[in-house]
């Protein structure tokens, strides 16, 4: 049997257990860098697959290596995912979180299981090829400083040093059977924006009596979105949005400060940096020229997310082979953020989309929603291509 066959031959034989695997992760899911039950899940899977070289990492993270025949000639780095969100599930399935408040509605959940999938059918077929391959079990992409960051401290992407790094992403928006790719840039930097403005709070009826934060806070929200239309390249992709607006006065009290909470996200550190620094003299300027005064904090998120070219072409190759050319997507870029995007700095890396959509089924919710699933069909091809993907490469 030829090696294409034989990994889709693993997926389909070992499709059943790893939809079992999904879904008990599905029922017990865990918050950021709170993943000790999905740990322990994980390491006694892996070692059922006969897999012990492991290593715990990042507290509630596992590395995994599996040696081929020459381990020591190339080494494809394979990552996952394993944290949920602080989301209250309302689906109707029999795999629905048990863990109130808390749901896999970003396919973690698929993406660890999947990669235990992969794991397995390498496993499997170590002595057919040359080379290792080290599993990422990450914690706390949802959170930051992001679970990828603290695993590439303690020396995830050392000893040894992987030639490329690959993830996969469930994608709510392509039909399950099919992928997306994108090479270059492809998913944006992220930055937390909290800002305190102060003024003098008094009667509504009485304005000239204050210093009115809302009327500041109102001429700094219009005006900081200059920011991106008069200073960033148009060429330049870059949101700031405010989605949190507090000023806690009432039909006839001007409150003493406002609070606001937002986002900026880009593509180029530089520009990144300038915008840190307009954004906060505008602010500041426009508080005090209005007789008040603003505390304008940046916290500083993950990098922007670049897919090596040259990786990122070869890898949609294997692809196309694998589930067909007409199966394979281009993406657009996509200004949501990925600690993946860690990786992508450090070494060659592919972060690409594994669909999961079916209409018929009504399973079309985007993820970060309460009723998101997945067409389970999905992991059969999720952990088959992965692994077929990482064979090929392993020869390139």
């Amino acid at each position: 049997m030829n090696p294409i066959d034989k990994v889709r031959k693993l997926a389909s034989e070992f499709h059943p257990e790893i939809v079992s695997c999904r879904r008990h992760l599905h029922m017990y899911p865990e918050l950021s860098f709170k993943e000790i039950e999905t740990q322990k899940f994980v390491e006694q899977k892996l070692q059922e697959f006969g897999i012990n070289n492991l290593q715990r990492m990042a507290n509630t993270g596992i590395v995994a290596m599996i040696e081929g025949r020459n381990p020591t000639k190339k080494v494809v780095a394979l990552r996952a995912d394993m944290d949920a969100l602080p989301i209250q599930e309302t689906n109707k399935t029999n795999y629905i979180s048990k863990n109130a408040g808390v749901m896999h509605a970003c396919g973690h959940d698929v993406h660890t299981s999947s990669l235990l999938g992969v794991a397995r059918i390498l496993h499997q077929m170590r002595d057919e090829f040359e080379g290792s391959v080290k599993l990422i079990f990450q914690p706390g992409e949802e959170k930051l400083p992001g679970g990828a960051s603290m695993m590439i401290k303690e020396g995830v992407l050392k000893n040894p040093v992987p030639d490329a790094v690959i993830g996969q992403h469930v994608m709510p928006q392509i039909k399950a059977g099919k992928i997306g790719f994108r090479k270059g840039l492809y998913m944006a930097s992220t930055d937390e924006i909290y800002v305190r403005v102060k003024g003098k709070g008094g009667h509504g009826a009485m304005p000239h009596l204050t210093i009115d934060p809302v009327m500041i806070t109102a001429q700094m929200l219009v005006s900081l979105q200059q920011i991106v239309s008069r200073n960033a390249k148009p060429s330049l992709p870059s949101v700031l949005s405010f989605g949190k607006v507090i000023a806690n006065g009432a039909t006839n009290v001007i409150p003493d400060e406002v609070y606001l909470e937002g986002t900026f996200r880009t593509l180029n550190e530089e520009w990144r940096d300038e915008a840190h620094l307009k954004m906060k003299k505008m602010a500041e300027g426009i508080a005090e020229s209005m007789g008040g005064s603003c505390e304008f904090n940046i916290v500083r998120g993950y990098p922007f997310l670049i897919n090596d070219e040259v990786l990122t072409e070869r890898v949609r190759q294997f692809a196309e082979e694998y589930v067909g050319k007409e199966n394979v997507e281009d993406l657009e870029i996509w200004m949501a953020a990925e600690d993946f995007s860690f990786y992508s700095q450090q070494a060659s890396a592919c972060f690409y989309r594994l669909g999961v959509r079916n209409e018929e089924r009504g399973i079309t919710s985007s993820v970060h929603t309460s009723t998101f699933d997945i067409d389970e069909s999905a992991l059969e091809t999720g952990m088959g291509l992965m692994a077929w993907m990482t064979l090929c490469e392993l020869k390139s």
